[in-house]
């Protein structure tokens, strides 16, 4: 007689006498989702918005179809999706700031809901530039490290040879002319003006104008990535509004 099978291993298609695995790769395939829609929420814009009492699919997208008709988009509708793509757009569209995109109409309790992600390679490039000054400003520091003297002895023998050439500048300025040239009237030679500052200092390469354009695209993205999101939602709401 075979041993008899619990409702739990039936309703998993086991048969008698086997016991139920575990699926470990469960947990890190879900945290491994997150991780990606993290990585996403860069350049991907997501939301929804919920459609009028009574509103067809069709009739939705029929209200938001004027959005897909500028030059350099193309769409396709099937039922209750849209996708689209975006291609040298106008500066006139209001959607030129997305690259492509898909918009779906779901059903819920409370009714119908548009849920559209749309992606962006501007918000990527203002994501991506701060890093990359950064990587110059880094780099800029490095060189002028390797500008500086490598050793004590090699700054000192510097600083002895610049001190030979100011006392024989020196020296010079404070000979006195020669009769003859006083009567041609030769100026007197200058003394040799000292520079508050080394040039060898003035030249070295400064990484500020890299921390300016990083903490300025750094602003744009910031702003952006909010501001974008609460602009293309408004849009949808006020397409699928007007009648």
């Amino acid at each position: 007689m075979s041993p008899a099978i619990s409702p739990q291993n039936a309703a998993a298609g086991l048969r008698p006498g086997e016991s139920p695995s575990v699926q470990l790769d469960e947990a890190p395939r879900h945290a491994g989702d997150r991780v990606r829609r993290l990585i996403e929420r860069i350049w991907h814009i997501r939301g929804t918005v919920e459609l009028a009492p009574g509103q067809s699919i069709d009739e939705a997208f029929d209200r938001l179809d004027p959005l897909f008709q500028q030059p350099g988009t193309t769409h396709e509708r099937n039922h209750d999706t849209l996708t689209f793509r975006k291609k040298d757009p106008a500066s006139q569209d209001s959607m030129a700031v997305f690259n492509d995109g898909v918009l779906r109409i779901e059903p819920t309790a409370a009714g119908r809901v548009l849920h559209y992600r749309l992606t962006s390679k501007i918000l990527l490039f203002c994501f991506l530039a701060p890093l990359m000054f950064l990587a110059f400003a880094g780099m800029t520091i490095g060189l002028g490290k390797l500008q500086e003297p490598t050793t004590a002895a090699e700054k000192k023998a510097a600083e002895a040879e610049k001190a030979k050439e100011e006392a024989a500048k020196e020296k010079l300025a404070s000979m006195p002319l020669h009769p003859i040239d006083r009567a041609l009237g030769a100026p007197a030679p200058e003394k040799p003006k000292k520079d508050k500052k080394d040039k060898k200092d003035n030249d070295a390469p400064q990484p500020t104008a890299a921390y300016v354009f990083a903490g300025l695209f750094a602003f744009l993205y910031a702003v952006g990535r909010f501001l974008e999101g609460w602009l293309v939602r408004a849009l949808f709401r006020k397409s699928l509004a007007d009648a």
